[in-house]
């Protein structure tokens, strides 16, 4: 699958997000070592730079950050979402309010940091099965409130996403199967209710399961915590008849493996819930 990297967030999805995350740090009184210690009128430079290697996410995000804060400040982006970066690297350079920079700082850096630490972990998923016809996907084990900017950093990192919530798409899981009865059942209900837009997936976690299944036609069958061998047969089985993905604990020790059994897609929620902030910071020249 070609990767297409996504545009920036509307400012519609991204103003509720970054106004909570500017309240929460300047609470009922501003910020007051800046109150203090910078003079009104100040101007300066600042770079926001890359200290690691990674792939970077959350510009917008940042961007936005302080033009909320000021919009008379100067942003002048070095580096685009999805890129490549290695430490040092110039991501953005800032001129205008020494006060408004210092302001929206920590915002910025935390939106860079925690977002390109998502597409950075899912560049490496991606990598590890590129010889493959795979794509690696996140699921909806997002930060609460964050989920449009996580899901947007896994496409920045070459992966995509499986739903975004629970309105898009009909994804019947083990429990939804023990409150319904039956596989058969639960699928015949959700053919009845789903409009012709509406993809409906099954989790199976055998190959029984996944034989019940396949006469009621899902548009896709979600293999559970199966190995690589019967997860090649499982693929075998459904032989094109729908699309297949593989779920349930898949590490990049494993990845490769089970991309290499045939499987469409592998949905890995360490994407989202795992990855380790990318290590970005503001230099005042």
């Amino acid at each position: 699958m070609t990767h297409i990297l996504p545009p920036p967030l509307p400012g519609i999805i991204l103003d509720p997000i970054v106004r909570l995350a500017l309240a929460e740090d300047l609470g009922r009184a501003g910020d007051l070592t800046t109150d203090a210690t910078i003079k009104p009128g100040t101007q300066l430079t600042a770079h926001i730079r890359a200290r690691k290697t990674g792939v970077l996410a959350g510009m917008d995000a940042a961007a936005y950050a302080l033009k909320l804060v000021d919009d008379t400040v100067v942003f002048d982006q070095h580096i685009t979402d999805g890129r490549a970066l290695k430490p040092d690297d110039v991501i953005a350079v800032m001129n205008g309010s020494a006060r408004s920079i210092l302001i929206a700082e920590r915002t910025m850096l935390n939106f860079i940091g925690r977002l390109s630490g998502i597409a950075t972990l899912t560049n490496a998923y991606a990598k590890a099965i590129a010889h493959t016809k795979a794509t690696v996907v996140c699921t909806r084990k997002t930060t609460p409130g964050h989920r449009a900017l996580e899901k947007r950093a896994v496409r920045c990192g070459g992966g995509t996403s499986h739903r975004y919530g629970l309105d898009d798409a009909i994804l019947i899981k083990d429990n939804h199967i023990a409150a319904c009865g039956s596989i058969s059942e639960a699928l015949q209900r959700a053919h009845a209710y789903a409009g012709h837009l509406r993809m409906i997936e099954i989790e199976v976690d055998t190959l029984e399961q996944l034989a019940e299944a396949l006469p009621h036609k899902p548009h896709a069958v979600l293999l559970d915590n199966m190995a690589p061998d019967m997860l090649r047969e499982a693929v075998a089985i459904v032989d094109g008849q729908c699309l297949t993905e593989a779920s349930g604990g898949i590490t990049l020790e494993t990845i490769a493996a089970k991309a290499e059994t045939g499987v469409d897609y592998l949905s890995v929620g360490a994407l989202t819930h795992s990855a380790i902030n990318l290590d970005v910071g503001l230099d005042i020249l």
